[in-house]
């Protein structure tokens, strides 16, 4: 984390949900890297985001594991009020968490729709109203949605998950037209499909194959590769950019 002093996240302080594992894991990496303090949130477990702290705090860098049920209008506000309790203020909220349940649409129950939304839709929308009035107060802040390219191409087994991610992209824009004028940066990342896949596809040869031939350069995702993204839309550099849906697919949704 050598760029800590003079990187473009330098003293930002940044939660990041979904921070133990895959993309979330690796923004987190790069946002220390950077120079951010990073809010590791995971849910129940306090020691799931260990390995990753312990990683960034070896690496000279600065990070907090913290708990917290997304879903839960509770459990968030004691995030959002631990965070500035200890840390005085919120530069940098990364609506990463996400999940989907695989199942044929006449196989999908109530009980699954509602998961998936509460997690997916639900719990980006009770942090992002906790962490408003902190940032229209500093008139400051970054917000990333990250969204997916099952909100723009058609995938099977996955409706409720579709339906949740492209919820995200309507309410990133909306948020947009009400909180650009307080310097808030609202913005998506809608990643390729194989960076946001668990092992069980990840682990299959013949299935990565099939996704590299439907993308434009022929190659899987990984989460590497939305941290870059996640780096630039948290930065100054994008002090201009509201509401964009920036797809880092490979060029999946190019055609």
């Amino acid at each position: 984390m050598n760029n800590r002093e003079s990187g473009k996240l330098k003293d930002k302080i940044a939660i990041v949900t979904g921070g133990s594992q895959g993309i979330g894991e690796a923004i987190c990496y790069s946002y220390a890297k950077e120079g951010a303090t990073v809010i590791v949130v995971n849910k129940n477990n306090p020691h799931t985001g260990d390995a990753v702290v312990k990683k960034i705090i070896e690496s000279g860098g600065h990070a907090k594991a913290m708990i917290c049920d997304v879903a839960d209008e509770s459990s968030v506000k004691k995030l959002i009020a631990k965070v500035i309790k200890q840390y005085g203020k919120i530069d940098i909220l990364v609506n990463n968490v996400g999940l989907a349940i695989f199942k044929k649409l006449e196989d999908q129950t109530l009980e699954d729709w509602n998961f998936v939304m509460n997690i997916n839709l639900k719990g980006p929308f009770l942090l992002s109203r906790e962490v408003v009035p902190h940032m229209k107060k500093q008139q400051y802040g970054k917000i990333i949605f990250i969204s997916s390219t099952a909100a723009s191409v058609g995938y099977e087994t996955i409706i409720p998950y579709s339906a949740s991610k492209g919820g995200l992209v309507a309410m990133a824009k909306s948020m947009v037209a009400e909180l650009g004028r307080h310097k808030i940066n609202v913005n998506i990342i809608s990643p390729g499909s194989s960076s946001t896949l668990g092992n069980k596809f990840l682990n299959n040869q013949d299935f990565l194959d099939g996704l590299a031939q439907r993308t434009m350069s022929g190659a899987p995702m990984n989460p590497e590769d939305i941290a870059g993204a996640a780096v630039f839309l948290a930065s100054d550099d994008a002090h201009a950019i509201h509401g964009i849906d920036l797809k880092v697919d490979n060029g999946w949704c190019a055609v």
